[in-house]
C-alpha cells in the first residue's frame, strides 16, 4: 500500500511515523508513506494556499486551485485510489470504515489547516473523514491516526489474531468491545485474576472472555449491540 499525505506541516510526521509499528512497516515494505509539502503549489512569488472568506468572517480558507493541483499531481491513476480529505464534517472513522481503507492501493490524505476549505474540493475528493464529534487545529493528527489505525491491517504487520480479536473487529456480524486482558502478578492489592484465565482450560477460558465482553459492551457501549 502507499499513502500520500498533503500537509502544511510535513516536520509534524517525522518523528511520529519514524518509531513502532509504522517504521517497522516501512522497513518490510508493506506501506510506503509519502508527505507532500501543500506550498509547493501555491500561487505566485508567496506560494499562497489560502485567501480571506467571500463574505467575510475570521480565518483564511485553502482554495482550490492549490489543492485541486497538489491532489492531480499526487495520483498515480492505479486503479484501486481514493482521495481522502479530513475533515470534521465528514463520515465519523470507525473499525468498519478502516477494514475497507486498508483494501485500497492508494490512499491520498488532504490535511486542512486554518478555518478550513473552499466548499468545492469536496467535489474533488472520495470520501471526508471525521476522528470524532470535535474540532482539531489541522488534519494532521486525523491523518495520523488513519494511518496507525489502517497499517494495523495490512498483512505481515501484526499477527492475524492479535486484530481479530480487539475491539471493534468484525466477530461473526457484531463488533462489540474486547474482554479484560490480565497478566502477573496473579494478586495485587487483594485483587485477583478471574480463577477462569487461571483453570488451563480453553472451552472455560473463551466462554469467560465472551462473557466478559458483552457484558462490558453492554455497559459501557450498548449501540455497539444489535
Amino acid at each position: 500500500m502507499k499513502i500520500s499525505i498533503i500537509t502544511l506541516f510535513p516536520e509534524m510526521f517525522e518523528k511520529v511515523f519514524d518509531v513502532s509499528m509504522i517504521s517497522r512497516a516501512k522497513e518490510k515494505g508493506t506501506v510506503e508513506i509519502e508527505i507532500i509539502q501543500l506550498r509547493n503549489f501555491g500561487i505566485g512569488i508567496h506560494k499562497t494556499v489560502d485567501d480571506k472568506p467571500y463574505g467575510g468572517g475570521v480565518g483564511m480558507v485553502l482554495r482550490v486551485d492549490v489543492l485541486d493541483q497538489a491532489i492531480q499531481k499526487t495520483k498515480t491513476r492505479t486503479q484501486k485510489e481514493m482521495v481522502i480529505l479530513l475533515d470534521p464534517k465528514g463520515k465519523r472513522l470507525d473499525q468498519a470504515l478502516v477494514e475497507k481503507l486498508a483494501k485500497i492501493e492508494h490512499l491520498i490524505l488532504v490535511c486542512g489547516h486554518y478555518e478550513g476549505y473552499d466548499e468545492r474540493v469536496r467535489s474533488i475528493v472520495d470520501e471526508e473523514i471525521s476522528i470524532g464529534d470535535f474540532v482539531l487545529s489541522g488534519g494532521e493528527i486525523g491523518a495520523m491516526t488513519l494511518v496507525d489505525s489502517i497499517i494495523r491491517l495490512l498483512p505481515g504487520n501484526l499477527e492475524k489474531a492479535a486484530t481479530m480479536l480487539e475491539s471493534f473487529s468484525d466477530n461473526n456480524g457484531e463488533r462489540i468491545l474486547e474482554h479484560p486482558q490480565y497478566t502477573r502478578p496473579a494478586s495485587y492489592k487483594k485483587r485477583k485474576v478471574p480463577e477462569e484465565l487461571l483453570s488451563g482450560n480453553p472451552k472455560i477460558i473463551n466462554a469467560y472472555r465472551e462473557k466478559e465482553a458483552l457484558g462490558l459492551t453492554k455497559k459501557r457501549r450498548p449501540d455497539l449491540l444489535k
